[in-house]
């Protein structure tokens, strides 16, 4: 219920005054989002091993249903490179009704997501990361499109088995194909980019190849017949499939979920930005659940927000969420009315327009920033990702990719800093500390980093050679946390200072949380709770007061 008010109070905020002008913005932003939208949904749908028309048909659902219920007023959903690139390998494995039930499944798995508010998850996977894993879909998106830019057919579930396949079964590519590709790709890239802002260049080269085509008749290979139907002949049917059946899919399904959350979250957090709106991630992810939960029942292909799609609605104008229904009524207008064209479009047309995409969805900024800067740990997180992203496939790659990630962030955790000093009797005078006689005997030990397990042996080792020390000062303002591991060596390395050596300790500067841990570990019965400053000069007097009482003694 909770779910639903808040839902209600958004919907009635975003449409709050809403009038003729701004339906007028949003419906010429559907339409520019429209156009670019046609040729990929296109593209994604042959591309995903299913058909144009169900690349289409995801579109028109998502771009209804998921804008409806999303989390924001600016997410556009449909088809996506980088889903097709897990659902290639799906469908050669199990076929389009393998497509649908894990489609249908990871639709659940996202609606529960959403309900257990794990959408902030996305927030720990490191930006590197999330860089090499875009980057490893982008080559395999350039990779599975070789066969349809080249009109030859290759062998293998992985992009890169297929290009192996090139060389053990030879290749004899289909040059006519080959030229309608390259065309595309080379249209593509001089299309002035004042015009792309108004007919996207990957629709114009498709209607330059079409009208073309037309004239010359070449043999190449075309998408097919587009059915005016939204209900697809192939489309989920829960008709004799057993739960062990569905097991299968669990995995796929998994991998199908964990990229939709992905995708989703992060166009969502980028488009924010530019529109100066956040989004409600858990609700975001309830929506594409339900996209995906509808979309098999229609025969279409897993959907997710994408970043290209919304950034265009964005700067087209975009509102609120009518942009991405009105994007989808036109598809749907498009299916009925232009099918019969779009069914000749050439498979190496769409092949260069996904081979341009998948150049273009790099984050090349953020790469250059990587290399650049030499980022060493930041580089091997994005060159891991990406190669197990080709090589693997994209849960596997994420796996690896954030548990490099974490064993770097250990690895950063285990370089503690100690570092040992005498006492700076000018920095005291110059505060206005005046002592007759500063003892070198006295000296302080700058502790920085997280005390733990993994650091214990370092931290006895560098604390062991003190020499004629008589008080040892530990500022441990540099130590954020300590572990019960990092309590008992600190605890061992006082009883050891203190009674085997003689030597006092002191702390100072600790957080108060670290100070807790301390305290209740039991190292202040050992050191004395009159020990513990709030600042090193308090420590420095106090322990230059009793070597004085001391000498005076003897």
């Amino acid at each position: 219920m909770h779910l639903i008010s808040d839902f209600a109070h958004d919907l009635k905020r975003e449409f709050k005054g809403y009038n003729g002008k701004r339906f007028s913005k949003d419906l010429m932003a559907g339409i520019t989002v429209a156009a670019v939208a046609l040729p990929l949904a296109l593209a994604f749908g042959v591309s995903s091993g299913a058909t144009a028309a169900a690349g289409l048909v995801t579109a028109i659902i998502g771009g209804i249903f998921i804008s409806l219920f999303s989390g924001a007023s600016f997410q556009i959903s449909g088809p996506t490179g980088a889903m097709s690139a897990i659902l290639i390998t799906l469908a050669s494995q199990y076929g389009m009704q393998g497509i649908l039930v894990a489609c249908f499944m990871a639709g659940i798995i996202l609606v529960v997501a959403g309900v257990l508010k794990i959408g902030r998850v996305i927030y720990y996977i490191p930006s590197s990361v999330i860089t090499g894993f875009t980057s490893g879909i982008a080559i395999i998106i350039a990779l599975g499109q070789l066969d349809n830019f080249f009109g030859v057919t290759s062998e293998g579930n992985l992009a890169i088995m297929k290009v192996a396949s090139y060389f053990t079964n030879g290749f004899d590519p289909n040059w006519a194909a080959t030229g309608i590709g390259l065309a595309v790709i080379i249209f593509m890239i001089i299309w002035p980019k004042k015009w792309n802002e108004k007919v996207p260049s990957s629709l114009a080269a498709l209607i330059l190849v079409l009208i073309v085509n037309s004239f010359l008749k070449l043999d190449v290979a075309v998408v097919g017949e587009i059915p005016k139907t939204l209900f697809l002949d192939e489309r989920l049917s829960f008709a004799g499939l057993s739960f062990s059946d569905m097991s299968n899919f669990f995995v796929p399904a998994f991998s199908i979920a964990a990229l939709a959350m992905i995708e989703s979250l992060l166009c969502g957090a980028s488009a924010g930005k530019m529109k100066k709106e956040t989004m409600d991630g858990d609700r975001e992810l309830i929506a594409q659940g339900i996209g995906n939960l509808l979309i098999p029942l229609f025969g279409g292909v897993p959907a997710t927000a994408a970043i290209a799609r919304t950034s265009v609605a964005i700067k087209a104008g975009c509102e609120t969420r009518m942009t991405g229904i009105i994007h989808a009524a036109i598809l749907l207008l498009s299916m009925f009315v232009l099918s019969p064209v779009m069914s000749e479009i050439p498979l190496s047309a769409l092949a260069g327009i996904l081979i341009v995409t998948a150049w273009r969805m790099n984050d090349w900024d953020d790469i250059k920033f990587i290399f650049q800067h030499r980022f060493v740990a930041g580089m091997m997180k994005f060159l891991i990702t990406m190669g197990a992203t080709v090589v693997l496939d994209l849960t596997k790659a994420i796996i690896i990719g954030v548990a490099f990630a974490a064993f770097t962030v250990i690895a950063k955790l285990t370089d503690i800093d100690i570092t040992i000093a005498d006492i700076d009797s000018k920095r005291l005078e110059d505060i206005g500390i005046h002592m007759p006689k500063v003892y070198k005997t006295i000296r302080m030990a700058y502790l920085t980093g997280t005390i733990f397990f993994a650091v214990t042996d370092k931290l006895k080792s560098q604390l062991e050679d003190l020499g004629d020390t008589e008080t040892l000062i530990l500022s441990m303002r540099g130590v954020p946390t300590i572990d019960l591991s990092g309590i008992q060596a600190l605890t061992e390395l006082c009883e050891e200072l203190e009674k085997e050596r003689g030597i006092d300790v002191m702390l100072t500067s600790v957080q108060p949380k670290v100070l807790a841990e301390l305290r209740r570990g039991g190292l202040l019965d050992i050191i004395g709770e009159d020990y513990v400053f709030d600042s090193a000069e308090y420590a420095i007097l106090k322990a230059h007061e009793e070597i004085e009482e001391e000498n005076s003694e003897n």
